[in-house]
């Protein structure tokens, strides 16, 4: 028996091939009711792809901190005298270091004195966290009123990272002795 690929085709088993192969044409009605969605579904996978790809996700830690307020137009006296009996504490973080200040004055290099200079300058390059610790519960210890006082506001210049506020906020709040200045707010350096 010889080999089928060896027997070659006539012309009409060519023809019926040909015929046979070739696309036919919906009926009319047909076509209309067959919807085509893949173009949709390809636009659809493009759009989720972009947004999974751009989408950035984000952990918040929270801070509890109070705003400053107004006085009300009746209490603007009584806010006065508040404050001249109040620690008044801010802490300004600069490029240098964190410097303290309170109603007395500012608190100079070394938390022991009121004058001038960074009351905690900056350690080989970095905020220096335990002796900012270390110069808020000395204030605490050395001041009457300080002693029940539990506000502190923190202002930083633009050009001190996030971190730095943060560590400088930890370091405020408390040491091993117990809470210092647990009150925090935000204040705008000037």
């Amino acid at each position: 028996m010889a080999n089928p690929k060896d027997i070659p085709l006539s012309a009409s088993q060519r023809s019926r091939i040909r015929r046979l192969a070739q696309p036919r044409e919906a009926p009319p009605g047909e076509e209309a009711g067959e919807l085509n969605v893949v173009p949709y579904l390809d636009i659809i996978m493009n759009i989720i792809v972009f947004v999974t790809a751009t989408l950035s996700v984000v952990f918040m830690a929270t801070i509890d901190t109070v705003p400053p307020s107004l006085p009300s137009p009746g209490q603007g006296r009584a806010t006065q005298e508040m404050k001249s009996k109040a620690l008044n504490l801010t802490a300004l973080i600069t490029s240098e270091g964190v410097s303290l200040k309170t109603s007395d004055g500012n608190v100079a290099t070394g938390c022991n004195t009121f004058g001038q200079g960074i009351t905690v300058p900056k350690v080989d390059g970095k905020y220096d966290s335990k002796e900012l610790t270390r110069c808020a519960r000395e204030l605490k210890k050395k001041n009457e009123r300080a002693a029940s006082e539990t506000q502190v506001t923190i202002t930083a210049n633009p050009d001190v990272d996030y971190q730095s506020v943060i560590d400088a906020i930890d370091a405020l709040r408390l040491d091993a002795e117990g809470d210092l200045f647990t009150d925090v707010a935000f204040g705008v350096a000037r």
